[in-house]
């Protein structure tokens, strides 16, 4: 299958979660066997030393400048099996028609942002995808599962949506024997919207207990955040780095943002690394989560410590013992290696291409009698 994808960042890790995604999820799709080429666009946010994947080895990557050179891909575009446009690509709509109007393949558009997506929308915010756009889509692939799909094809009209979470390729992400500098860390962007939660579930825990050790990773926090002094901070940690973060940490933290709160099931990232580098993670709660990560509430370890409050974090931190701790942090692994590998994700993948490609054949194999 000859598949191009245009999406917000495969180059750069820089603040946002989409690079790690799609390099996991393209390397496993092309080890199936398939071809891959990726359209970025050239901006100076992610250029220079931001750039940490400047030459894959598993797909063409293609900077381009500005919408007007896109046209010089168009007949790529044309001749693919599938096309592929990802949420929070600049001048996404006018990308997505261009796409839906050129390509005689399988169109799809995958939403790593779905609840927020939703919700721009609702407030009549078309920065990446109108209404009128998705049913022009033969396939929604959603980061949000349960519900949510029901709502796109009911509400939007889309064809066909399909939950396709975020995953971890285990080759890059392992446990690894270091030494603990930290009992609770943290690895993500700032975002307003998730800051509450981080308050609670760690910056609050960090202030009443002075002789923990914490850390926050992750670019554009403001500068008048009142970081306590047992809580370290980097701007930014590599993927290449993110294996010796999660295992230099007793516990990992998932902060889910509200949107994606108020949908559920819509599992981070974070969950799926931390679990392969087999570091137990702290979250908070949302629908369908405890359908995923068998929660740690029983006298046999589970897989996750669900908190909503920081005397459940303290509590975690301070009365868990390294023999359960360990417990958790392989149970975990297990899971994540049963069900949330890049290699699930692309299977799942090119299910769904396939699927929509027998669905577009029978549509037009239906016109063509009626025609006839």
């Amino acid at each position: 299958m000859r598949l191009v994808v245009l999406g917000l960042s495969l180059s750069s890790s820089w603040g946002n979660g989409h690079a790690t995604t799609y390099r996991a999820l393209l390397r496993a799709f092309a080890a199936r066997g398939h071809a891959v080429t990726f359209l970025e666009r050239d901006v100076p946010w992610y250029a220079g030393k931001h750039r940490d994947l400047p030459d894959p080895d598993f797909c063409r990557l293609v900077l381009y400048p500005d919408l007007a050179s896109l046209e010089d891909w168009r007949a790529a575009i044309a001749t693919a099996d599938a096309v592929i446009v990802g949420s929070y690509v600049p001048d996404g709509v006018a990308v997505g028609r261009m796409v839906q109007e050129a390509a005689r393949g399988v169109t799809a558009f995958y939403d790593i942002d779905t609840p927020v997506t939703l919700a721009k929308l609702e407030r009549g915010d078309e920065e990446y995808l109108s209404v009128d756009l998705i049913p022009g889509y033969d396939l929604y692939l959603s980061f949000t599962g349960g519900p949510t799909l029901d709502r796109l094809e009911r509400e939007y009209r889309a064809p066909a949506a399909r939950a396709l979470y975020c995953s971890v390729d285990p080759d890059a992400y392992r446990p690894m024997d270091v030494p603990h500098r930290w009992d609770l860390s943290y690895l993500g962007t700032y975002s307003p919207d998730r800051q509450p939660t981080l308050e609670r579930l760690l910056i609050e825990p960090a202030r009443r207990a002075p002789d923990l050790r914490f850390c926050v990773a992750g670019p554009q926090y403001p500068a008048d955040i009142a970081w306590p002094p047992n809580v370290d901070r980097f701007h930014h940690v590599s993927p290449n780095d993110h294996p010796e973060f999660y295992a230099s940490s007793r516990f990992a933290l998932n902060v889910t943002r509200s949107d994606m709160i108020r949908a559920g099931h819509s599992p981070s990232v974070r969950l799926f690394e931390a679990g392969a580098c087999a570091t137990p993670v702290i979250s908070d709660r949302w629908a369908g989560l405890a359908d995923m990560f068998v929660p740690d509430e029983g006298e046999a370890a589970g897989e996750i410590i669900l908190a909503d409050e920081p005397d459940r974090v303290l509590r975690a931190l301070r009365e868990t013992s390294e023999e359960r701790r360990r417990a958790m942090a392989d149970a975990a692994r297990r899971r994540v290696l049963s069900a949330h590998t890049a290699a699930h994700r692309a299977a799942e993948l090119e299910a769904h291409l396939l699927d929509a490609r027998e669905r577009r054949s029978a549509a037009r194999a239906v016109v063509a009698e009626m025609a006839s």
